[in-house]
């Protein structure tokens, strides 16, 4: 058991940390890099001393990494439960309650402060959640099932989970990028980039899928993962009501037995744990020392690929990982999971296997100068999603007035290249934008029976509202 660590109501001063050095940075120890500690100011500069709190929360949990903290829900008062309010989206579907957030703000100091009561004499009682169903990008497979809790219970998860990143974050390792602050699916890309070149001539890529990951999770497991850290009563008995909250689906109510509903607040933070434990450390502490070559874990939530240097390294970690999730109520999708060779091709006739992770395929190409590189490009499946989005938007809306039409396409298209414009990446960029302008003309034209827009005049309209041209956003050398 480690040590305990009581209040944190002790006289921690935060200290600002000097940038690491790339020699400083250890492979298998937690992020070091962040500065602040969690993260920037910016999404709390409505209250200084919740920010406050959680740099002393951060430092403390930094400066005693194999501690369990005993108290933390003392942090959470008032001024907690307002930034939790302000940080929640106000425009998201309502829960089983069907409470709004306008309505909830007509009484708001009110129930907050009875929201403060319950959640620390520990009668607070975790609604049921509402289930929905999204379509899937591929057809003929299961909708994907989404929880939408009420918004009361989305304000005080996100206040314990404003409350257990400071301490999270200074252990989760580099090798994790999704749900996090200051980390984003671009540093995972450049971390697998670079990764990949590094080894060039020999890289092996183990490519892995989690099967409906997030609603086999165990509750068991969670809670004990929890409880290695944080063993505070009132989170631990929290934590305990969100996973065992119903479920709300067509009238009726049931009560997994696994699993945390996508769509909660605190859902992607209890996921990040639960692989921090079971993939992570494993893989830096376990792995990585019995591995005669490079290797390199690149995780986004449950999305993630190894990069290894040596086949026979490669062949044993395909072959134990499988065993490794199953201790822990996991399962890979066989379907999904493959080991590649992805070496850099040396001859004319060498054509290695391609992959895709967070939403680009990943390939050997050849740069401006001739020389081979790992190049990306949007991946057909997310392109061709993408335009059919825009091609129903067009149909849907053709009848809105031109200009509004044209605001919402350029935000569309901006979005668009805000992720996906990456270097090498602007011949997929082009043919979204072509696909796009396309949709716009076609249904614009059968705004009426009569073809009110043919190419010469919706040429002259892209004249007066021009739609955004295709950009590289994020440059990689």
């Amino acid at each position: 058991m480690g040590m305990t660590a009581g209040s944190l109501s002790t006289g921690i001063v935060p200290r600002r940390l000097a940038n690491p050095t790339r020699e400083s940075r250890q492979r298998e120890g937690p992020c070091r890099g962040m500065e602040p500690l969690v993260g920037n100011t910016e999404d709390t500069l409505g209250s200084e001393s919740v920010y406050t709190k959680q740099q002393r929360i951060a430092q403390l949990a930094k400066q005693m990494p194999q501690a369990v903290l005993t108290t933390l829900s003392h942090h959470v008062d008032m001024d907690w439960l307002r930034e939790a309010y302000r940080r929640t989206r106000k425009d998201g579907a309502a829960g089983v309650d069907e409470v709004t957030a306008a309505e909830y703000e007509q009484d708001l100091e009110s129930n907050l402060a009875l929201l403060l009561e319950r959640f620390k004499s520990g009668s607070y009682r975790a609604p049921a959640v509402r289930r929905v169903y999204i379509p899937k990008e591929a057809k003929g497979k299961p909708e994907r099932p989404i929880g939408i809790p009420t918004l009361e219970d989305k304000v005080l998860q996100r206040a314990v989970v404003m409350l257990l990143t400071p301490v999270y974050e200074q252990d989760f390792l580099e090798c994790s990028y999704g749900f996090r602050p200051e980390r984003s699916a671009h540093q995972a890309l450049d971390r697998l980039w670079r990764a990949a070149m590094e080894m060039g001539a020999r890289c092996w890529v183990l490519e892995a899928d989690i099967k409906s990951y997030f609603d086999t999770v165990s509750h068991e497991h969670v809670r004990e993962f929890v409880r290695k850290r944080v063993r505070d009563g009132v989170i631990n008995r929290m934590v305990g009501k969100w996973l065992k909250a119903g479920i709300m689906e067509d009238g009726q109510l049931h009560y997994p037995q696994q699993g945390t509903p996508q769509g909660g607040v605190i859902s992607p933070l209890l996921a990040n744990i639960y692989l921090h434990e079971v993939l992570d450390t494993w893989f830096e502490r376990e792995v990585r020392p019995r591995l005669r070559g490079k290797a390199e874990l690149i995780r986004f939530a449950d999305d993630f690929v190894i990069v290894l240097e040596d086949r026979d390294d490669a062949q044993r970690v395909y072959q134990v990982l499988p065993k490794r999730f199953g201790r822990y109520g996991l399962e890979l999708q066989e379907a999904k999971t493959r080991l590649l060779n992805f070496s850099r091709p040396m001859g004319q006739g060498d054509k290695p296997e391609v992959f895709e992770f967070l939403g680009f395929t990943h390939y050997w190409g050849r740069s401006c100068k001739g020389n081979r590189v790992v190049k990306r490009k949007t991946s057909g499946k997310k392109l061709r999603k993408a335009i059919k989005r825009v091609y129903l938007w067009c149909r849907a809306n053709r009848h809105m007035p031109v200009e509004e039409q044209w605001a919402a396409l350029c935000r569309k298209l901006h979005g668009h290249y805000g992720y996906y414009g990456i270097t090498g990446n602007i011949r997929s960029l082009k043919g979204f934008c072509r696909q796009a302008v396309c949709s716009w003309q076609k249904w614009l034209d059968r705004r009426s029976r009569e073809k009110a827009m043919p190419w010469d005049r919706f040429n002259q309209l892209l004249l007066r509202y021009p739609l955004p041209s295709p950009r590289i956003v994020h440059q990689y050398s």
